[in-house]
């Protein structure tokens, strides 16, 4: 059971994440809140595994809720919710320190499947990043730690990385690419090497930049 702190200004909305998410029997909402202050106070009392937080909201936005949380040292990891396909939200999150990003309009099976994988300590992006994302992380530098001159990566490494930016986890990357789950381990530890980073969702930006994907 995943339990979850779910944080929107709409009233509706929540209502209808949390009975969709409930429904399914593998999630537990334990708190709502309808501000950023409300998210906050709530998350450090009620201590939840994921939290699912609506990007813009009154008092803070989703993206503050996690600088604060991060500058408070607290790891909980975090889950934007948003309308908009808004890339350089998207960055600002991922610089905040967030582990996925995701539009309100996925289905269940697609959220529930972002909160398993969230939950293993995984990161993910929006699966099928935009050839729009792909110019505005293109024109951008990219603002957190990585290699200066990072190794190019090998054909099949990009295979992964594709694949990764998709938000397969690696069994389903095995799966797709015949290998076992334990080679794309591997091979994804030495994408992270190669690029100097510390998560897939770095990588994948990266990667971007470098334009190593299409």
């Amino acid at each position: 059971m995943i339990r979850v702190l779910l944080a929107d200004d709409q009233t509706l909305i929540r209502q209808g994440i949390r009975g969709l998410l409930e429904h399914t029997k593998e999630v537990q909402v334990i708190a709502e809140a309808a501000d950023g202050d409300e998210a906050l106070a709530k998350i450090r009392e009620t201590r939840p595994d994921i939290c699912l937080l609506d990007v813009r909201m009154p008092a803070k936005t989703g993206i503050e809720v996690v600088c604060a949380l991060r500058q408070l040292g607290d790891p909980t990891p975090v889950i934007l919710l948003t309308s908009f396909d808004d890339d350089a939200m998207l960055l600002d999150g991922v610089r905040a320190g967030i582990s996925g990003y995701l539009l309100k309009d996925v289905g269940v099976g697609q959220l529930l499947s972002a909160l398993h994988t969230v939950a293993a300590g995984k990161t993910l992006i929006l699966p099928g990043v935009s050839d729009r994302a792909q110019r505005y992380f293109a024109d951008r530098e990219i603002e957190f730690e990585a290699a200066e001159l990072p190794d190019a990566l090998t054909a099949r490494e990009i295979e992964v990385l594709q694949l990764i930016a998709g938000g397969y986890s690696n069994r389903e990357i095995a799966d797709a690419l015949g290998s076992a789950e334990g080679t794309v381990k591997n091979q994804a530890s030495s994408i992270l090497s190669k690029l100097g980073v510390r998560d897939r969702t770095r990588a994948v930006l990266l990667a971007l930049k470098m334009g190593w994907l299409v």
